[in-house]
């Protein structure tokens, strides 16, 4: 039987084993809300390619693609997707480009802060943190290439 101090000692660490195991795991490869799996904040990926600007997808017009739920502003830009979500996905799952650049931080993003460049969407936390992504972005992108897969569970969908 347990005595008072071992078992303060027992739960104790117990707690403190369980508050300290989100630090350790791995984030998630797409940039989800923190209580929901909805896809960066909700909007269409496949708008900032066809319409050329951000746009808040639709309930209705969801598709399941690396364990997060991907909204789409109507059927055709959801079908497009379901065909090759590789080609429509934002890089780095979404998560501010600039930021998976410095050591693979996974920083939230604002929608209108994007840029298709070599038919690749990246998006980035704001509008003045872009234009520092911009002023480098061929050493940004060899960073975040890199850091995004160590960073990620994305190994376990085994692709971008």
């Amino acid at each position: 039987m347990l005595t008072r101090p071992y078992l303060m000692r027992f739960l104790s660490s117990l707690l403190l084993f369980l508050f300290a195991f989100p630090v350790f795991a791995l984030d998630d490869a797409v940039n989800t809300g923190r209580f929901n799996d909805t896809a960066i904040d909700g909007y269409d990926s496949v708008a900032y390619f066809t319409q050329g600007k951000p746009m808040k997808g639709q309930k209705q017009f969801q598709f399941t693609w690396h364990a997060a739920n991907w909204r789409f502003s109507n059927e055709e830009n959801l079908v497009l997707f379901k065909a090759n979500p590789q080609q429509y996905a934002p890089q780095y799952g979404g998560w501010c480009a600039y930021a998976m650049a410095d050591e693979g931080r996974t920083v939230r993003i604002d929608p209108e802060a994007w840029q298709i460049d070599s038919g690749k969407l990246y998006l980035n936390y704001s509008q003045s943190v872009q234009q520092d992504w911009l002023a480098d972005k061929v050493n940004y992108v060899q960073q975040a290439d890199y850091y995004y897969p160590l960073t990620t569970d994305i190994k376990k969908y085994g692709d971008k």
